[in-house]
Formats: structure tokens, sequence, C-alpha cells
């Protein structure tokens, strides 16, 4: 097997690295392929990651070159930010100025990193179509529900599946608090990328989610990571992902992050800068275990920060900080689909694909987030039927703005852009939504598509 990733100049690519060598055996693994466009971060991230291949005798070429990485290949993983953390930090700082949410994926960060991201992708599935058309294509490239739809249904590419690694948290988290392994569990999950409910915690066949709501309205407790109430959470009767604190508490998030003074992308570009400058500074007569020590030092900086000042808490231990711990994030959840789809197990995992009925109302080839089984280059979602109408018309109205963001993007338009902008349930209003477009257009410049 031939396994690309695309995008690997980024801070987890020593974390996926190890979840790939767990697997190398199991996928009978013979050549590995890490591309990134970014050849001074591409040699730094070299230098974190070639203690862990040293010993392995796997054939491994880091390359700036797609067509190379791409020939050939079985998988492609694509991992990739379009105009780096810096164009983030624009994503959601433009907003804040209109009090309007400004986060990575939701809301206009998310459609501003959408318009940037589509026209990419599309290049590379010209290039797998041509070089690899028979590779599965497993996309964490953000936002990775619009991104996958864009390619399902206006590149002629299928074989692609995006993957989201909170509902898997959302699992190890329940796990954790029942004190079982998240195996054990089967979520019965339902939504969008990043706008998801669990409407259904299952456990020796029994629907258990009454109980852990009561459970933890009784101890006053909260579920790591999960900014929500136990009373509000009995309301809905579902557990919701934690994105969905920005359509819950709204005004809550945005002055949290006025308050905090920065946004979570220019606190993570701060951490970056920290680390690729300290990282530097190791490439001439740096011993492994001090770039390890970097490494998890930058994890655990990292990790205790995340979410913390969208929701106003404290800073804590996200729990993924060591390399050498078992849990896995992302790299688990994209390894995982690699293992099903190749036939060296069957699974069931939480993806972004077409919905194929699943979800009564939406669309057959809209992209949902839901449970699904693997086996075999078959995914197929699992039934939902009916959900709650107040869950069903928040997917449909964010539906119609990712598909008219897809649809500005292609044509370029900016009347569709403006459209999608002033559509999105976080936007107030019109005359907002244009200011905020015409803002993005501006900073921007070159890496935002010509929208006439």
């Amino acid at each position: 097997m031939k396994l690309a990733v695309v995008g690997v100049g980024g801070v987890r690519t020593p974390l996926l690295l190890r979840g790939i060598l767990r697997r190398q055996e199991m996928l009978d693994l013979a050549e590995l392929y890490l591309m990134d466009t970014d050849a001074e971060h591409l040699e730094l991230m070299m230098l974190v990651a070639e203690p862990l291949l040293r010993e392995v005798g796997l054939h491994t070429v880091w390359t700036t070159d797609a067509e190379e990485a791409i020939r050939g290949a079985d998988y492609i993983l694509t991992t990739f930010r379009v105009g780096g953390i810096r164009s983030r930090v624009i994503d959601e700082k433009v907003p804040l100025k209109y009090h309007v949410l400004g986060q990575e994926t939701t809301g206009p960060g998310g459609f501003a990193m959408a318009l940037r991201t589509i026209p990419v992708i599309f290049e590379y599935v010209d290039l797998i179509k041509k070089l690899a058309s028979r590779a599965w294509l497993v996309n964490f490239t953000n936002p990775s529900g619009i991104i996958t739809e864009a390619v399902v249904n206006h590149a002629g590419f299928e074989r692609i599946v995006g993957i989201c690694d909170n509902p898997s948290s959302m699992q190890r988290v329940l796990a954790a608090y029942l004190g079982v392994a998240a195996d054990d569990l089967f979520l019965e999950y339902f939504g969008l990328n990043h706008l998801g409910w669990v409407r259904a915690v299952c456990l020796d066949g029994k629907d258990i989610l009454p109980e852990i709501v009561q459970g933890l309205k009784a101890s006053g407790e909260r579920l790591e990571g999960l900014p929500f109430d136990p009373g509000f959470m009995e309301t809905l009767g579902m557990i919701p992902n934690e994105y969905l604190h920005f359509y819950y508490h709204t005004d809550q998030a945005v002055e949290n992050i006025i308050k905090a003074g920065k946004s979570r992308g220019e606190q993570i570009q701060e951490l970056n800068d920290w680390f690729f400058e300290e990282l530097g500074k190791l490439k001439e007569g740096a011993t492994e275990e001090g770039i390890r020590q970097l490494y998890n030092a930058y994890l655990q900086r990292r990790g205790e920060t995340y979410m913390a000042i969208e929701t106003g808490a404290a800073p804590h231990a996200e729990g993924l900080v060591e390399m050498t711990i078992e849990e896995e994030g992302y790299e688990g959840v994209a390894l995982g689909v690699v293992e099903c789809l190749s036939g060296a197990r069957r699974g069931v995992a939480i993806l972004n694909v077409p919905n194929r009925g699943a979800i009564e109302g939406m669309g057959g080839r809209d992209v949902v987030e839901v449970t699904c089984y693997l086996y075999k280059s078959l995914i197929r979602p699992m039934a939902m039927a009916s959900v709650p109408d107040s869950a069903l018309g928040l997917m449909k109205q964010v539906k119609e703005y990712e598909r008219l963001t897809i649809e500005a993007a292609i044509f370029g338009s900016y009347r569709l852009a403006l459209k999608a902008l002033a559509l999105h349930p976080l936007v107030p209003t019109y005359e907002v939504a244009k200011r905020i477009l015409d803002d993005y257009i501006e900073a921007h410049g070159d890496l935002f598509p010509e929208l006439k």
C-alpha cells in the first residue's frame, strides 16, 4: 500500500506518523509520501518526526511535489490550510469588528476558509483523478463538511470521506465518565460537521443517555470539553457537539473572545511562532530528547488552552499531550477509516458522507455527519430517520449557506458569496454580511478567490 499525506508542515504531523506506524503491519504499508508546499516547515517537521521513522523499515519520502506524492497512491489524507495560521487570524478578527463570532470553521470564519480552500482541493482532486483514480481521499482539511460536499457534488469524485475528531472525542469523554472502554459505546449521532448531536448512547444494547444526563444533574458535574449545563441537555434530550456552543450561547462566546483580547487563531499563531523558532534553533546538534521535550511542551501549552477563550473556561489539560500515550485524536479517526476501507477490519465511525436518506428532511447528496458502517471500500450511513425539528431547521439553514458558499467559490460570484454569508444564522443582517465580505476580500488579497 502507498499512503500519501498532503499538508504535513503542521504541528500534528508527528502524532499522525505515530498512528501510521502503529498500523504499518495491519495495513501492509510499503510506501509513505509526506507532502507540503512549505519547504521550511516540511524540513522542521522532518526533524521532529525522523526518530519515529528511523527503525521501522518504511520507505518514506518527504516532498514539496504533489504529483510525486499522489501518483499511484492507494489512500490520500488531506490536512492543509490555505494561507496558514495568519489567514486564520484574519478569518477570526474581521467579524469580531462587527460583534459577530470570529471562529475558525463556524460562521464567517468557516465561510472565508471554504472560499480559499475549495479551488485548491479541486486542483488536488484533478491530480488524483489523473494519477491515482482508484485512491480513497480521506479529508481532514477544514471546513471538512463543506470541502467534502464540494468534491462529491462538483468535482466528479466520490471516493472521498470527510473526517472530524470531535464526535470521537465525545465518545471518549462519555466512556471515561462511565468508566468503560470507548469501543463499548455506540453513539447515535447526526448533524453537519461542527453542528451535530448525540441522540443515543448505547451500552450493552440499552440507550443510557437519559441516565447520563440525570447523573450529571444530580452531581452538578459537566462533561469535559462539553460546555453545556446538564439541565439544558435534558431539555434538548440530546448531547450537543461542543461547536454548538457558538449557536446556543452566541453572545457569550463573542463577549468571551473580545474580553480575552485575542482570538484562538492569534493564540495558536503565538504558540506556532514560538515552537518553530525554538525548533529552528535546534536544527544543528539537537538531541532527540531535546526535540521530543520541545514538541511535548508545545502540545501541552496548546491543549491546556483549547476552547478556553470561547467558553470563558479556565485552561485545562486536553489529554493528548505526550507522544507516548495511547489515546488518539484525528489521526485515529483518519487511520481507522483507512483500516476499514482497506479490509483490515470492520468498523463504525462518525463521518461526513452523502446523506443517502439517512436523515429524513435532508437531501440525498447533502453531505452530513452521521454514524456510518465501513468495510472494504464501503461506507454506509446508518438510518437516523426523523430528527427533532429544532435540529433539522438549523441543519437545513446551514446547509443552504454551505451550498451557496461552494457555488460562490466555483463561479467566482460576489452575489452568491454575499447571499451565503447573509443567510448564515450567526450573521445578523445583510449589511453586516456585506461589510465582513468586503473586509475579507481586502485583507486576504490574492489568497481570496476573485469575486465578480
